[in-house]
């Protein structure tokens, strides 16, 4: 494959226009709740602080939920604050209580290896140089000694079941017919500790997290403050949701992983390219570092000229370069095009071309089979003598090569990997897995 040429990014560096940070978090919306709103700008505005963000290894993979708090952790690493990135391997092992049903507990083994990738996935998103370079810390380390006496003398006994069971994702379990478990229970007692551990270990006053966690951020501040007499603060970044109610992050019913094996470049970029009006603009704040003039250049485009989609294509490069890097997002755009029309299909390598016909309606054939009878494996055309028609009508392209004979087969049309790309028309498409 010829390499895709190299595409400029925007500069990882906080907005000048803003006078402080804290106005810039704002004005991103990624500000929910907070402690102390007051405390917290003039801590964020004045000399570095330590603060943590931490990540359960629940899968393999983080995913775009996590991606919010990992950028706004850059954000704050960029103001010339300290980060602490935590994995959590004794937390990981219990499990957040979800909503709905207990977790199903995944054995050491599985958690020990999901730490390790996610750590290797934070530290993309992190430096790990200069006087405020990121750590990586993980909970294990100061759980896995603690016997259950000490855990209830020097830590259950701060935290009162009262308190416990008012916090959100507590009480929608005890009000359902699966109740909760101990096990679960307890988890906002671990991460509570964490915050204390890492506030006595490295002065750590601030942890960021999703507002649906705000029950167990608040547990770590209420913690420190009573054990250590501080007061130390946590902000809950919103709930990404889309404009018409619908959960944020899936495709097809289908998690956008950080992972490339598990959700491809190319699949990352579409995801962000069919973004709607409604909600581009507000991912253009949370996951780029588009300065305000720039985001407000595209609220107007899309304002005015909504059928461009410039808003929803750099969205998709700026995010989908963050995660994948610059080469991975020109190759996922070579791609989109050559899908097309517009560009080179026989230049792709095998895996992109795996990932661009995944999300399409495809069919296996032989070399000696007929396009017509492929046009109709894949539900391009709903019978025989439509295929012909169409074909006869000039309508159908082969690799972006206009199909001229119904009697057309595939012999020497398998591009790398084996795979063939059908189009009728200039947007309907198929996948072919030429054999």
């Amino acid at each position: 494959m010829t390499a895709a040429p190299a595409l400029s990014l925007a500069p990882l560096q906080n907005d000048p226009a803003f006078a402080s940070l804290w106005d810039e978090l704002q004005w991103r919306g990624l500000v929910h709740v907070s402690t102390d709103p007051v405390a917290l700008k003039s801590a964020l505005d004045g000399s570095p602080i330590t603060f943590y963000c931490g990540f359960d290894p629940t899968a393999p993979s983080l995913h775009l939920g996590n991606l919010v708090q990992l950028l706004l952790m850059r954000r704050l690493q960029l103001a010339g604050h300290r980060p602490l990135a935590l994995v959590g391997g004794s937390t990981g092992l219990i499990g957040d209580p979800r909503p709905t049903a207990e977790r199903q507990l995944n054995d050491r083994e599985t958690v020990a290896d999901w730490v390790g990738r996610l750590q290797q996935q934070v530290s993309r998103f992190l430096s790990f140089e200069g006087e405020n370079a990121a750590r990586l810390v993980n909970n294990l380390d100061w759980t896995e000694g603690l016997s259950a006496i000490d855990f209830l003398r020097e830590i259950g006994k701060h935290f009162r079941v009262g308190t416990m069971i008012k916090k959100d994702a507590v009480a929608s379990r005890l009000n359902s017919e699966a109740g909760i478990s101990y096990t679960e229970f307890s988890y906002q007692i671990l991460q509570g500790y964490d915050f204390l551990e890492l506030h006595r270990q490295y002065g750590c006053i601030l942890q960021t997290g999703g507002s649906d966690q705000w029950g167990n951020l608040t547990s770590g501040t209420d913690l420190v403050h009573k054990v250590e007499g501080r007061s130390v603060h946590a902000i809950g970044t919103p709930l990404i949701t889309n404009s018409d109610g619908t959960k944020f992050g899936k495709s097809e019913g289908n998690a956008i992983w950080l992972d490339a094996e598990m959700c491809s470049p190319y699949a990352m970029y579409q995801f962000w390219l069919n973004t709607d009006d409604a909600d581009v603009i507000d991912r253009l704040k949370v996951f780029t570092f588009l300065p305000r003039a720039e985001v407000d250049d595209y609220a107007r485009l899309v304002a005015e000229e909504p059928f461009r989609r410039a808003a929803q294509k750099r969205l998709a490069l700026e995010v989908t370069g963050l995660v994948h890097g610059a080469e991975a997002v020109a190759a996922a755009i070579a791609a989109s095009e050559a899908l097309f029309g517009q560009g080179d299909l026989a230049a792709l390598d095998a895996a992109t071309l795996a990932a661009a016909i995944a999300e399409l309606p495809r069919a296996e054939v032989a070399e000696t089979d007929t396009v017509v009878h492929a046009l109709v494996a894949t539900g391009l055309c709903a019978s025989a003598s439509e295929a012909r028609r169409a074909i006869a009508q000039g309508g159908i392209a082969l690799n972006n090569v206009r199909v001229e004979s119904d009697s057309a087969t595939f012999a020497g049309a398998a591009l790398a990997g084996g795979y063939g790309v059908l189009r009728r028309g200039k947007k309907t498409l198929a996948g072919l897995v030429i054999r």
